[in-house]
């Protein structure tokens, strides 16, 4: 029997713990305020969705027990969690820091790091949503004596955890936003500086080294700039000339129009993954997104909705992505997400669909195997 990970992407704002949050839900417990006020819009549209687990602290470590004895039940055993570093300190780290590591079932559950090197602007807030194009309040650059202390916190914080999850023996840690990853270190040579800093020092720590993973976006010639000229190539031969070991997805929007129906997306997703098989010499774990509809972040309608994203459709397309993992010798399937509620990209169950999401990786990874 084939053992797959299955590993659901975490996004950590659903707590009030970390008094930097209030910048965005002044409320106090996270983006759940996002989600609990969401109202009809004048256009007669209504989100509508509600968590049948309530608005609970996921940095409360009795609440991560209760979800991850939920994720392994229905096959989800990995979860990946969206991790963020601003003005030279850790941002939305306290859910997994106090939540998910501190839960007395934490060893049962492996975890990775994507680090999430975005810019940051008013997309969180709704009170100012409208400016996200005209505001940018975090950069996602850091210098290489950032990235110093941001690979030194990783190794000492969570690489050496018995349940970080690892390939090859070595801990993989994601990175995001390739682009802001090169250009705040100042071009390529610097980018690869760091990177043979970080694997030495894990080596030190008495790793095997870290497994690099790159997030694609669309695969698009890209156009590097820095200390050491102007580069351009494409994304593979930037990944390959890197040294990263493996490529996934963090979700759809990243490479296609969203605004369609989800088998018609469904459609682009597999011919992505027969570029990625002709482009790339490392392998490429695949990816499946729940769906897109990030109105409740906005106070106007935002026209850009996936539709018919049933579990059944879900189903369907968690089977093909379990055809391309075994025709290519993988074993790691990533979600999005675990609970992107805000995006409408979630596991979780809710009003509409209880735990039909859930119940659908369970049908596929589990009851079947």
């Amino acid at each position: 029997m084939k053992k797959y990970d299955i590993a659901a992407y975490v996004w950590p704002a659903y707590t009030g713990d970390e008094e930097k949050t209030r910048i965005f839900w002044e409320e106090g417990y996270g983006e759940w305020q996002t989600v609990k006020n969401s109202k009809p819009k004048a256009n007669g549209y209504n989100w509508g969705r509600k968590p049948l687990w309530g608005f609970v602290n996921e940095a409360d470590p009795y609440v991560m027990q209760m979800e991850i004895e939920s994720a392994l039940e229905h096959g989800v055993n990995v979860f990946i969690y969206d991790w963020y570093w601003y003005d030279n300190s850790p941002f939305l780290e306290n859910c997994l820091n106090e939540g998910f590591l501190k839960a007395p079932n934490t060893n049962k559950m492996k975890f990775y790091i994507m680090w999430a090197n975005h810019d940051v602007n008013y997309t969180w807030d709704i009170r100012n949503s409208k400016m996200i194009d005209k505001t940018t309040l975090y950069k996602g650059t850091v210098t290489f004596e950032q990235f110093k202390d941001i690979g030194k916190r990783w190794i000492e914080m969570y690489f050496n955890k018995e349940n970080y999850y690892t390939i090859d023996g070595k801990p993989v840690v994601s990175i995001y936003d390739l682009n802001n990853f090169i250009k705040g270190l100042g071009g390529m040579l610097k980018a690869k500086e760091a990177i043979s800093w970080l694997q030495e020092e894990a080596t030190k720590a008495g790793l095997k080294g870290v497994h690099l993973q790159f997030i694609r976006w669309n695969g698009k010639a890209q156009k590097i700039t820095g200390v050491d000229g102007e580069v351009m190539e494409t994304t593979a031969e930037i990944v390959e000339d890197l040294g990263f070991n493996s490529l996934t997805h963090y979700q759809y929007c990243h490479f296609t129009n969203i605004n369609r129906d989800y088998n018609v997306i469904m459609e682009d997703v597999r011919n992505q993954w027969k570029e990625i098989e002709a482009e790339y010499n490392i392998p490429y774990y695949p990816h499946i997104s729940l769906g897109w509809d990030n109105n409740p972040r906005f106070k106007d309608f935002i026209p850009h909705i996936t539709t018919n994203n049933t579990p059944e459709n879900i189903e369907t397309a968690l089977r093909q992505a379990k055809e391309f993992a075994d025709k290519n010798n993988v074993n790691l399937i990533t979600v999005n997400s675990w609970n992107e509620w805000t995006e409408t990209s979630y596991l979780q169950p809710d009003n509409i669909y209880g735990y039909g999401y859930l119940q659908a990786i369970k049908k596929v990874f589990k009851d079947e195997d």
